[in-house]
């Protein structure tokens, strides 16, 4: 990121990773552009302050993790993005969750991606690339972040595992025995086997599934039902961290999975 700096793309895609991580790197690469400590980002300059606290006038926060970024949206941002930054740098627009975008909204952006104005840069975070618009892909410089990885050494988190793709491709199993009795899956673990699975829906849409769950997922979901399945992982992970019961959250996350396979 540091020498992407230099000559910055127009468009940066992050995917992978946390939502937190996908943040947090998003504020780093807008406070890369804009600090002038000779070892920036310093994280303590008035700038860099500013753009942690989001309050940074040229920074732009479009949160899609908190509902649908709707077309109305885009226009509003696409009339302030016709003005020149208000400082001497560059206005950086941030579109986190952004596989929350309506089809409208993300074709929208995409004009802007497409004729981009000096001084704008976007910066499009989501769990995988999959998901959005391709067109919004193909017009973006992308950067993977790491994923979590299941331990072999964890049979707890392998046994979930196979309850669950036992229970999208069956409906049957005893998945939800196991959610029904009390204190069987926490938080921790609930966000553990969610991650798993955007893991596998990494693999099974780059078309190498490594993980058993990530073959049936290969081999039952189209890539729009796909993209459908990642975002009701994310809505599941944000519940939790909402304090949502996490086997509730997981049957949900079960239950609405089964029915895109089975559509």
């Amino acid at each position: 990121m540091d020498r992407l700096a230099s000559y910055p793309p127009s468009s940066l895609l992050l995917e992978g990773g946390t939502i937190e991580e996908r943040r947090n790197l998003s504020l780093f690469w807008a406070a890369r552009l804009h600090c002038q400590q000779e070892h920036a980002p310093c994280g303590q300059c008035r700038l860099c302050v500013q753009i942690i606290e989001d309050t940074y006038r040229d920074l732009i926060f479009l949160d899609g993790a908190l509902g649908t970024i709707s077309i109305e949206t885009i226009r509003d941002i696409r009339t302030v993005l016709s003005d020149p930054p208000v400082g001497h740098g560059y206005r950086v627009v941030v579109v986190a969750e952004a596989q929350a975008l309506t089809p409208a909204a993300a074709n929208a952006l995409l004009k802007s991606l497409e004729e981009p104005r000096p001084g704008n840069i976007f910066v499009l975070l989501a769990p995988t690339r999959e998901i959005l618009l391709p067109t919004l892909v193909s017009r973006s410089f992308v950067l993977t972040l790491s994923w979590p990885r299941i331990e072999e050494s964890d049979p707890q988190l392998q046994d979930w595992m196979h309850k669950l793709g036992e229970f999208i491709q069956t409906g049957r199993g005893n998945l939800l025995d196991c959610t029904s009795k009390k204190g069987a899956v926490d938080t921790d673990l609930a966000g553990r086997i969610l991650r798993e699975v955007q893991r596998s829906l990494v693999q099974a849409g780059y078309g190498v599934p490594v993980s058993n769950l990530a073959q049936i997922l290969s081999r039952r979901l189209d890539v729009v039902s796909m993209r459908q399945t990642c975002v009701i992982i994310e809505n599941a992970l944000e519940s939790l961290r909402l304090g949502a019961q996490p086997a509730v959250t997981l049957e949900w996350v079960a239950m609405r999975t089964w029915g895109l396979m089975h559509k």
